[in-house]
């Protein structure tokens, strides 16, 4: 982040204005409200600021600026006319620790001003980093459709409930799960269609409950993050994640879909790559069964889909021995996501009619897979975690029938910004891959429908997708 969001409580604070034209009388409209000690500097003044003076709502020093005028000040924003005065008031200013806004000057300032919606005590903050505010106020349009009027008022109706809540119910996990039953359900949804009483009486009924029935049980989701783009997560794995009180997640689980959990969550990695310790499956099926039976919301987070090579049937069993309670919440697998993202359709009317995905690992039972079907025409074959394995896979498939000159592609960091395409043919692939220095994850695609993919590349095709042309 360029910014750190905060809310600075302005009730009588002396914030300084300097400039008295249209620009700072926007400024002191929105300070007014903030009950802040205003005092605005400026030889010439709008009259609707002279106005507000006569009113005593401001303090005005009709001269040029004085550096002594930041005597005392808690908050600064200028805005006069003249790039160098502003710079150099900013500099006083960052001197002496004041926090300074030159407006429509990104690299003179120490905050922003946001874009904001107002539905006071609660307030949501839009910013753009100062690139554009245009697009800061058109983000404010769209969510001033969405976000409640009564939104406000609700939260003042909470502020109060939360003192028979904090006198009923001592526990803070079963607190923030009362609230949660209030503010997602048919309690918030009668308050703002204006039935306060029956939005009462549900709350009522709601605390009731948590305050004399036992206590909430731990329970574990089992949740699919998706090949690694965050907005591939699914409505209902945004939810777990925002509910969670702890996390359990994969090594490729990627910090932008773990900043959308609740900041207050307890993350724990259990991945481990190709090759290292990491938590063992018994280890993981543990931690989950002691976290849930301390009466905590766990979510485990796995890459792709739970089901598919993510051992996810295994820690069910393990949680359904226990008697914990569970749910799956699947994601895109890593086939479906990645190959979409690469421009390779695994299945199509003219080159393909099934698909088949496969572990790229060797079996722990040394079992391997039907190699003869995989080589068969008219299929796609998707390894995961076949990189390593990629001149075993290659060999197999040729030595059951798979031709020499069968389209083969490797896709590694799928769905993400530095996604990487290859493409050749079973002949030639080993030599492209070196060629490439792909990193896992990568995903190896083996099919008449990798042919497509120059075609079809839509994702980051100008930069990262490579194309080499068979023999």
């Amino acid at each position: 982040m360029d910014y750190f969001p905060v809310f600075f409580d302005l009730e009588a604070q002396r914030v300084l204005i300097v400039g008295g034209g249209e620009v700072a009388l926007r400024k002191v409209s929105l300070l007014e409200r903030t009950g802040a000690d205003i005092t605005l500097v400026a030889p010439e003044i709008h009259p609707d600021l002279m106005a507000r003076a006569a009113q005593g709502k401001l303090k005005l020093a009709i001269r040029e600026f004085e550096p002594d005028d930041l005597r005392g000040a808690r908050l600064v924003i200028v805005a006069t006319a003249h790039r160098a005065v502003n710079r150099w008031i900013a500099n006083q200013s960052d001197a002496r620790g004041i926090p300074v806004n030159v407006v429509d000057d990104r690299e003179a300032s120490r905050f922003i001003v946001p874009a904001i919606i107002d539905r006071d005590p609660v307030l949501v903050a839009i910013s753009t980093g100062g690139t554009s505010p245009v697009l800061a106020r058109r983000l404010r349009e769209r969510l001033e459709a969405v976000v409640p009027k009564k939104i406000g008022a609700f939260a003042l109706w909470l502020r109060a409930l939360r003192k028979s809540a904090r006198r009923r119910l001592r526990d803070v996990d079963t607190r923030r799960r009362f609230f949660e039953a209030v503010v997602d359900g048919a309690a918030e949804r009668r308050f703002v269609a204006g039935d306060l009483p029956g939005a009462q009486r549900i709350a009522q009924a709601l605390l009731a409950e948590a305050a004399t029935g036992p206590r909430a049980p731990g329970e574990v989701t089992l949740v699919g993050a998706g090949p690694g783009d965050p907005e591939l997560l699914t409505l209902k794995a945004l939810r777990a994640l925002q509910d969670a009180d702890v996390i359990l997640h994969d090594r490729l689980v990627s910090d932008a879909v773990l900043d959308l959990s609740r900041r207050d969550a307890t993350r724990i990695s259990v991945g481990k790559s190709a090759g290292s310790i990491g938590s063992t499956q018994e280890q993981i099926n543990q931690l989950l069964i002691e976290h849930a039976c301390a009466g905590k919301r766990v979510v485990r987070l796995k890459g792709g889909d739970p089901f598919i090579f993510g051992r996810g049937g295994e820690e069910l069993e393990a949680l359904a021995q226990a008697q914990i309670n569970f749910s799956v919440v699947p994601g895109i697998t890593a086939a479906a996501g990645c190959a979409a993202y690469a421009g390779i359709p695994l299945t199509h009317r003219d080159h393909a009619h099934s698909v088949t995905f496969v572990t790229g690992h060797a079996d722990k039972d040394g079992k391997e897979p039907d190699w003869r079907a995989l080589a068969q025409p008219g299929m796609t074959a998707v390894f995961y975690m076949g990189l390593a394995r990629t001149e075993y896979i290659v060999a197999k498939l040729i030595e059951h029938g798979a031709p020499a000159d069968l389209p083969a592609g490797l896709v590694a960091q799928g769905t993400l910004p530095d996604q990487r395409v290859i493409t050749a043919t079973l002949a030639t692939i080993m030599v492209v891959a070196g060629q490439a220095r792909l990193e896992s994850p990568a995903l190896l695609i083996v099919g008449r429908v990798v042919a497509l993919q120059p075609s079809l590349a839509w994702f980051n095709s100008g930069s990262s997708a490579e194309f080499f042309q068979t023999a």
